[in-house]
């Protein structure tokens, strides 16, 4: 990945400075929330956050925002949190904001799969008993004007306990621990993004409460745009009319948007990222799928990132994950072989051979839904093999560049679009980084991928692959408590799941038997 990083544009720029206006009620607020200069007290921020603090605050006041929205990526990767007063944002840069410990509780279904209110919560930590308050402190790096929303700003955060320790299942947390290890490795994460999602015209907006279910009814959809004519120009012109929109909003935000093509489906986009480094690329793919399914919402549209849609005629999405690693001491990407003899160099052919090692306990991250599994199991464009591959788009790991090529990376493309990024690209680097401590062989790299039936499948199903993540002693080890956590709320859905009687099993059983 030869391209600079070349920074963030966000709404700063945006907008004449305005005088300041009084704030009234920021500096009372934080008296009676007990929790007087919280974030300093602790030490929870950077120099550099805390400038990006103040660069914040001053943006509210000259941009005379109404709003900030404060939210947290929860486990399943939904942003959760609370819209604020503009005020009262300004005493959150200092103190945090309480937010119930119950949000982490929940699986895929806004179910509470665990007995939140006994002494530790079902957590195993005593601060999180009785579904008693977090603290949510934001990441002023984070901070944005949306456009899109009226004089609105919204800014990405962290969780802690009371004690002002980290919050040991947050899982933006557990991503920035990984890229410590990677730092103390003498490397820099880098990533580049490929996501899918499809795009619908909503036919009902009228919200009846008969179909306000726990879950609720998925709405009707009708399709935005005809399929099968993949990548062709007409198409994209037809789509230009939510596209436009999007490119403008996303730009303004500081997405860095490379590309939006035309996928094969209809109403099926592909957009693409520019390479980011750190916990960037992660933050970027929460914002991207906030802002397209806000956007599109506004517009009397559905955007959605679920993998496959039960309608007629849908393609699968995916998520490609292009990765590499950087050397902190010459900025350099350090899997191109510098002899231009062989397709990675040694530490990128350990990290790969990490990643296969570990392929099926990581699906459960990159895979992390029932409905993710449909697209391996249907679509021969997804990988079924932990097997690597020159520019194969049919293998697990597609080596893109190879030899001395500046540009060489790995792309992972087994990912489906709903995955929780965080904790996709943590298992990434874990799996990497034991790959290159341990010098994993990855073997050679395969052709033909789905001839290969020697190379081990990857899970077929979300209980495979919670199964292969109960079993990894590796992830037990760098992620701690947090995999029987994330276990629990998986192996809740998988059950809701298995009780309900599906649509098949009633065409194939009810009268035949």
């Amino acid at each position: 990945m030869a391209r600079k990083d070349n920074g963030e544009r966000t709404g700063a720029q945006r907008g004449k400075a305005r005088a300041p206006r009084e704030l009234k009620h920021g500096a009372e607020r934080e008296v009676t929330l007990g929790r007087r200069d919280f974030i300093a007290r602790h030490g929870l921020w950077t120099p550099d956050q805390a400038d990006a603090a103040e660069r914040a605050r001053r943006m509210v006041i000259d941009e005379d925002l109404r709003l900030v929205r404060v939210g947290f990526t929860d486990t399943h990767g939904i942003v959760r949190g609370k819209t604020l007063v503009a005020d009262e944002f300004l005493a959150v840069l200092k103190n945090g904001m309480s937010i119930t410990s119950a949000l982490l509780a929940m699986d895929t279904g806004n179910i509470i799969c665990l007995p939140v209110f006994q002494e530790d919560g079902g957590f195993g930590v005593k601060e999180m008993g009785g579904a008693g308050d977090l603290i949510l402190v934001p990441d002023p790096a984070t901070f944005r004007v949306l456009p899109w929303a009226n004089k609105t700003g919204w800014v990405l955060g962290d969780l802690y306990l009371s004690t002002g320790a980290p919050v040991p299942f947050d899982t933006r947390r557990l991503m920035k621990n990984m890229l410590v290890n990677l730092d103390r490795a003498g490397f820099e994460y880098v990533a580049g993004i490929e996501i899918e999602f499809h795009i619908f015209k909503l036919m009902d907006e009228t919200y009846d409460l008969a179909r306000a279910t726990h879950p609720p009814e998925a709405p009707r959809v009708q399709s935005l745009a005809n399929g099968y004519q993949y990548q062709a120009e007409f198409r994209m012109d037809e789509m230009a009319r939510i596209w436009d929109e999007l490119h403008d909003h996303l730009v303004a935000v500081g997405v860095p948007l490379r590309t939006m093509e035309d996928e094969w489906g209809p109403g099926q986009s592909e957009f693409t990222l520019d390479i980011r480094t750190g916990i960037v690329p992660a933050d970027m793919v929460v914002l991207l799928r906030s802002a397209v399914k806000q956007i599109c919402r506004r517009r009397g549209l559905l955007a959605t990132f679920m993998c496959k849609p039960s309608l007629p005629n849908v393609y699968s999405s995916g998520w490609h994950l292009h990765q590499s690693l950087r050397s902190k001491k010459s900025g350099e990407n350090v899997f191109p072989d510098p002899t231009g003899k062989h397709l990675l160099s040694e530490t990128g052919r350990h990290f790969t051979g990490g990643l296969l090692e570990h392929a099926r306990a990581c699906c459960a991250f990159a895979i992390p839904t029932i409905n993710g599994y449909k697209r391996i199991n249907a679509n021969p464009l997804a990988p079924t093999r932990a097997l690597w591959a020159r520019d194969n788009k049919g293998a697990f790991i597609r080596v893109v560049g190879g030899g001395a090529e500046s540009i060489t990376h790995l792309e992972n493309r087994s990912g489906e679009p709903a995955a929780n990024p965080y904790l996709f690209m943590a298992s990434q680097i874990v799996a990497g980084l034991d790959g290159i401590g341990r010098r994993t062989d990855p073997g050679e790299p395969r052709s033909d991928p789905y001839a290969q039936v020697d190379m081990p499948a990857l899970p077929t199903s979300l209980m495979e692959a919670v199964d292969a993540l109960d079993r990894s002693a590796l992830f037990r080890k760098t992620f701690g408590g947090f995999v029987d956590y994330y276990l629990a709320l998986k192996r809740s859905e998988i059950h809701r799941f298995l009780s309900h009687v599906t649509d098949w099993e009633q065409r194939e059983y009810f009268e035949a038997f």
